[in-house]
């Protein structure tokens, strides 16, 4: 077996079993309290977990999948996000004495799974250039260390601010106006690397980044189809909503490599049914696409359409909807044309199935008038990826599935505030109206050049054109691809920041110097300067913006908000209306330049006073935000208030043409070289994102370790392998480049043929930085090309 000693090992007592046809009922209940127990106690966990998506709680961290539309169950959270809840809610916790016991190698030598388990982070934490341990610092000298060099950068686009998903609104509206007022638009964030190429696609298409559904309109729906996507572990209160719909006589058609537990059956743990008997069969129809054949099915569905309603116009239901096309959208006649020249060979050689399993497919979509399709990274992390979501329009267009009850485009997203982070302008490339709403509201002028991405943040650090890099949560070393060479990037940076709740591998992969931030969690209870209870805003996955409460005492006094952290570090860079502020770019005591009135407008905001009153920037967000007027007011609600989707609505496409396009995409097959599998990268069910609650993947039949690769059994044969042999990845890119992720055991698994699957971050060392989605520059975590070696 090949082993890497610089790859940290745990998996010791890895065991692979057959994997499960259904999800959820008393094994999650047994998980639940296992891993609340092991983290809280039994009457911490039970004060937490009744606050779990509440009106007047917390907002679950574990995904964005909405709250019901009716109310919340009193149990309205899953077994993933219990996990979620439990590891932020813990009484571990990492102290300076932890820091004193171990140095920075040793960390660095640890797995992420050890240092997710280690507990909260609890004061400030420094790292001196040349230091093998991270000391404690107070907050100002913290503060007043970023300003320093921040103010030593030529530009303030050698700066990067990378931001996580699980950010609240107000935090990611301050950071974001802070970041601009510096002058530069370096925001990247996770959404590059997850759900950019849905909001490509969306927004050329639609005119809006965002899905066009609500929860009930799933329970309306006649037809869900689910394409890449696994809820039974990414977001299981989901399974909850699709049996609902199929009590209400919906159909289900999912689309997937792997055969995945939760979409078999779902055994409801809130419903007698689900505990003793045999739960709900979700799946009607299961297409197992080869990996990276979604475009060719989508495409092979509209053409099939467009023949249905060439040879029978009056057909009922129709095949197109006229009036919707004819009155809300254009480029019809091209896509005709384009899909007319379709080939099924080429078709059927992208998908692995036959011309008869796809009429099999076409049968359930026929009738269905009302169609919603959900997708999430099974889709968005592929080469084509953007023009995949493209047709996937087309196909909704065509069948006037949009603005219609029951029916509409799902992406659905991870992080539990990644969309609304993005409403508050948390991106790149800002949209001109937002940057001047911003500057009539704080009166400092706005850059207007387009930032990084995650992609082009880590060329600037590799390429040494960024020299400082904050990350407001998250885990950028081990989220973002090219391990290696990510690694090596941050480590030419002057300053890395990390505000954190956990340790993670970022905190061992530093700049010259670096700082940890310790900062509360949605647990956690956030009081203000007087001690009154404050609380901060989400939007999930459906536009929906809601008040999160934490209910439980911070595990260290020493913890700020991000809010507080944000509004410091402000401070520390621009001064104060009465003090001195200091230009990023321009030295301590430099003569008055063309950047005065940035700086002096920028130190005028009232960042203390937002921080001490988070209802103050509640006020600016809707000053600058369309959809947010009377913020306040709204936020305080229960279950919050729905934001404005013209297509959804009221069919209205926010387009330059002010219709919905449809769109022609190129079919390019991705070839599978003879010896060679299409790999594919997932999580685990004991995963969030780059976070280890455990090393079991229970519904795949894997306990005990995560360094397994599931391939089919015949490919096993034909490749001269088999199940238990262990291998090394070795990734094969058109450049002709390789990389290698060693020491992966092999596991015979019921994938599509030719496709296999293995768990990240493991494996994101095996994708190029520059192999992205074309327009979305998205890393390809799917449908990379791998040879095995033993």
């Amino acid at each position: 077996m090949s082993r890497d000693r610089d790859v940290p090992q745990d998996d010791a007592g890895l065991r692979v079993g057959p994997p499960q046809d259904h999800a959820v009922g008393v094994p999650a209940t047994v998980s639940i309290a296992r891993h609340a127990m092991r983290q809280m106690g039994a009457t911490r966990s039970a004060r937490v977990f009744s606050r779990i998506n509440q009106p007047h709680g917390f907002d679950c961290p574990g995904c964005a999948w909405p709250e019901p539309e009716h109310g919340s169950q009193r149990l309205e959270f899953c077994e993933n996000g219990a996990k979620a809840v439990a590891e932020e809610a813990t009484r571990r916790t990492v102290d300076r004495d932890f820091f004193a016991r171990h140095d920075l190698a040793d960390l660095h030598g640890r797995t992420e799974h050890w240092l997710s388990q280690q507990g909260r982070l609890t004061e400030p934490m420094h790292l001196a250039p040349g230091a093998t341990h991270y000391v404690p610092i107070a907050w100002d000298d913290a503060f007043a260390l970023v300003a320093d060099e921040l103010r030593a950068l030529d530009s303030p686009d050698e700066a990067l601010f990378y931001t996580s998903g699980r950010t609240s609104n107000e935090a990611a509206f301050l950071y974001q106006l802070l970041v601009r007022c510096l002058g530069t638009n370096n925001l990247p964030d996770c959404s590059n690397m997850c759900h950019e190429s849905s909001g490509s696609a969306l927004v050329e298409t639609i005119g809006i980044g965002k899905g066009s559904v609500t929860v009930n309109d799933l329970v309306a729906a006649d037809l869900i189809i689910v394409a890449g996507q696994n809820p039974g572990t990414n977001h299981p209160r989901m399974l909850t909503t699709l049996e609902e719909a199929k009590r209400q006589g919906a159909r289900i058609m999912t689309i997937n490599p792997l055969p995945e537990a939760g979409l078999q059956r779902f055994d409801n743990p809130q419903r007698l049914r689900g505990l003793l008997g045999r739960g709900t069969e979700l799946t009607d129809l299961f297409l197992q696409l080869r990996l990276g054949g979604d475009l060719a099915l989508f495409q092979a569905f509209n053409r099939l359409l467009l023949d249905a309603d060439a040879a029978d116009p009056a057909s009922d239901p129709p095949a197109l909807d006229h009036a919707f096309l004819r009155d809300h959208c254009q480029g019809l006649e091209s896509v005709r044309e384009h899909l007319a020249e379709l080939s099924w060979p080429d078709v059927e050689r992208a998908t692995g199935l036959t011309r008869a399993r796809i009429d099999e497919a076409m049968a359930m979509i026929r009738p269905a008038r009302r169609i919603v399709v959900c997708w999430a990274m099974g889709l968005t992390q592929h080469r084509d990826a953007v023009a995949t979501i493209r047709e996937v329009v087309n196909f909704l267009l065509l069948r006037g599935s949009i603005g219609r009850k029951g029916a509409g485009l799902c992406p659905v997203r991870g992080h539990s505030n990644v969309q609304g982070d993005r409403t508050m302008g948390i991106w790149e490339k800002p949209e001109p109206a937002f940057l001047d709403r911003l500057e009539a509201t704080f009166g400092v002028p706005m850059p207007r050049r387009n930032g990084h991405d995650v992609v082009d943040s880590v060329r600037a650090l590799r390429d040494g054109r960024a020299r400082v890099f904050v990350a407001m949560g998250g885990n950028f070393a081990s989220a973002t691809p090219d391990t290696a060479v990510t690694e090596a990037a941050l480590r030419r940076a002057r300053l890395t920041v990390q505000v954190s709740t956990k340790l993670n591998r970022s905190h061992t992969v530093t700049g010259r110097q670096a700082l940890i931030l310790p900062t509360l969690g949605r647990t956690d209870r956030d009081l203000g300067p007087r001690g009154q209870p404050r609380f901060v805003t989400v939007e999930d996955s459906m536009s929906v913006v809601h008040a999160s409460r934490g209910r439980i005492a911070p595990p260290s006094p020493q913890l700020r908000s991000e809010v507080e952290i944000v509004a410091g570090l402000a401070q520390a860079v621009f001064g104060s209306p009465a003090g001195a502020p200091v230009a990023v770019g321009e030295p301590a005591g430099a003569a008055p330049g063309p950047d005065d009135g940035r700086r002096a407008a920028a130190a005028a905001i009232p960042w203390a006073a937002m921080a001490a009153d988070y209802g103050l920037i509640r006020d600016r967000i809707a000053e600058v935000v369309p959809g947010f007027e009377r913020f306040n007011e709204r936020a305080a609600w229960p279950g919050g208030f729905v934001l404005p989707h013209g297509p959804r609505d009221e069919r209205r496409f926010d387009t330059p043409s002010g219709r919905a396009h449809l769109t022609v995409n190129r079919l390019d097959v991705l070839e599978r070289p003879p010896g060679r599998l299409l790999l594919q990268s997932l999580r685990s069910h004991d995963q969030y994102n780059t976070t280890i609650y455990g090393l079991d993947d229970r519904y795949r039949g894997i306990r005990g370790g995560r360094r397994v690769v599931l391939v089919h059994p015949d490919d096993l044969a034909e490749l001269g392998l088999a199940d238990g042999d262990h291998v090394d990845l070795v990734s094969e890119w058109r450049d002709g480049s390789e990389r290698r992720a060693p020491g992966f055991r092999l596991v015979a698994y019921p994938t599509a043929r030719g496709c296999a699957a293995a768990y990240y971050p493991e494996t994101n060392p095996l994708v190029p930085l520059d192999s992205t989605a074309t327009t979305s520059n998205t890393p390809t975590s799917k449908a990379i090309v791998v040879r095995l070696e033993t």
